[in-house]
């Protein structure tokens, strides 16, 4: 009989306690809703886990750590990624999830938007607007520290993203949260010429691709993407109010990268010394452009199946 006492006193406080955080994320400002960042392991993954995205490494690390440094920020942290296939968009999201909730996507504070599965029909524009706009401000309401992850921004149905404007800039606090706590991740390919043209002008320069700033990229990029109407950004104000807090430029990855990325998932395996995959995989990939070969067309994308060819 105690212990069938004591599983009711178990499953009666979490469910109360449960509720009760519920209610207090909704009315208090200050809730937090597990958000529990850890800034140095996510500087670490990044510059241990990341390869050749040294633009990205620090953007993400000064933008994330500047916007929680201030526990009353003016507008949310908005980071745009841009570049090719495969070079660490992806890969960079999780890990920032992963280190503001522990629990990269499965939080249920975080939540991601793929285009081809949310929006795939491009004459349903107006239902999916008023869809989105409940979903956002639904979520923000529940916790004012969510985390919204758009992919594929290149297949985005013009207009749809045109809600999120009073989501994205210095307004006051709405919905019974401080909305201006939440990080929005736009990930696209757009840009992704004007990106790797300056990196083949370096390569062909005999420069270093450490030499390139972020300052050389962000005019171009939102050029790029002002000028681009099939971005999802078009049908909207976002580029043109600013309200995009930085454009974070991912290079094309050279071999040695590659490699780094192959010996680092059969390390996961297992299989450090697994050298002669390593090299195997590295000479299989394509590379452009075809006077040099210097940038693999697919980045790190098609590496678990090479590995699988090659073991």
């Amino acid at each position: 009989m105690l212990l069938v006492w004591a599983v009711f006193y178990l499953l009666f406080f979490n469910t109360v306690h449960g509720v009760f955080k519920e209610l207090y994320c909704t009315i208090a400002d200050t809730c937090e809703c597990d958000f529990k960042p850890n800034i140095r392991d996510l500087e670490w993954d990044l510059y241990t886990n990341l390869y050749g995205q040294h633009l990205a490494q620090d953007i993400v690390s000064e933008e994330v750590k500047t916007f929680l440094a201030n526990k009353n920020p003016d507008r949310p942290l908005v980071l745009s990624l841009h570049g090719g296939s495969g070079t660490g968009k992806t890969l960079l999201s999780a890990m920032l999830v992963s280190h503001l909730y522990g629990a990269a996507m499965g939080s249920s504070y975080v939540h991601q938007f793929i285009p081809t599965l949310h929006f795939p029909a491009r004459e349903r524009v107006n239902e999916y607007r008023v869809e989105l706009k409940a979903w956002v401000e639904g979520n923000l309401t529940a916790c004012a520290r969510s985390v919204f992850i758009f992919e594929e921004m290149e297949r985005m149905p013009a207009g749809v993203l045109g809600v999120l404007e009073p989501f994205l800039g210095p307004s006051h606090v709405v919905f019974q949260t401080n909305y201006r706590k939440a990080i929005y991740l736009f990930l696209s390919t757009t840009g992704e010429k004007v990106i790797n043209r300056l990196a083949l002008e370096y390569r062909q320069e005999g420069r270093d691709r450490e030499e390139i700033k972020a300052s050389d990229l962000q005019d171009a990029i939102s050029q790029a993407v002002s000028k681009n109407n099939s971005s999802g950004f078009s049908g909207s104000s976002i580029i043109e109010d600013g309200l995009v807090t930085r454009f974070v430029p991912f290079l094309p990855l050279c071999r040695r990268h590659v490699e780094r990325c192959t010996h680092h998932q059969l390390c996961q395996q297992g299989m450090c010394g697994r050298r002669d995959v390593v090299e195997a995989v590295g000479g299989d990939m394509h590379y452009t452009p075809s006077q040099g070969q210097y940038f693999s067309t697919t980045g790190c994308k098609a590496v678990p199946a090479k590995i699988n060819f090659f073991l």
